[in-house]
């Protein structure tokens, strides 16, 4: 099931970053040939758990942009990977209170 199916809205309008004290997010952006995949965001270290959200196209003017955003994550290291089980194709760091950027694959 693609992620249209899963939420015909997933992509359109505003998105509602949970950050704040020691918790940011992530912004990837990704080439449009992995819309539909799922990127995880697996911490280096520590007892977080992995996240990962789908690559979806969001309209930018009379363009198309191809992403990422996860949002609620510790601070702290992670590795990118694409699922299922892909190799680690980049690392970032992940600050409290703010938003790190990054571009696939690193």
């Amino acid at each position: 099931m693609t992620p249209e199916h899963d939420n015909r809205h997933a992509g359109q309008g505003a998105v509602v970053l949970d950050i704040g004290g020691d918790v940011g997010a992530l912004v990837i952006m990704a080439p449009a040939e992995l819309a539909g995949r799922e990127i995880e965001a697996r911490p280096v270290r520590g007892s977080n758990a992995a996240q990962h959200a789908t690559v979806l196209g969001r309209r930018a003017g009379d363009a198309t942009v191809y992403g990422v955003v996860v949002s609620g994550l510790a601070a702290g290291e992670y590795d990118l990977a694409l699922l299922p089980g892909g190799p680690v194709r980049d690392r970032v760091t992940i600050v409290g209170g703010e938003v790190t950027e990054s571009r696939w694959p690193g």
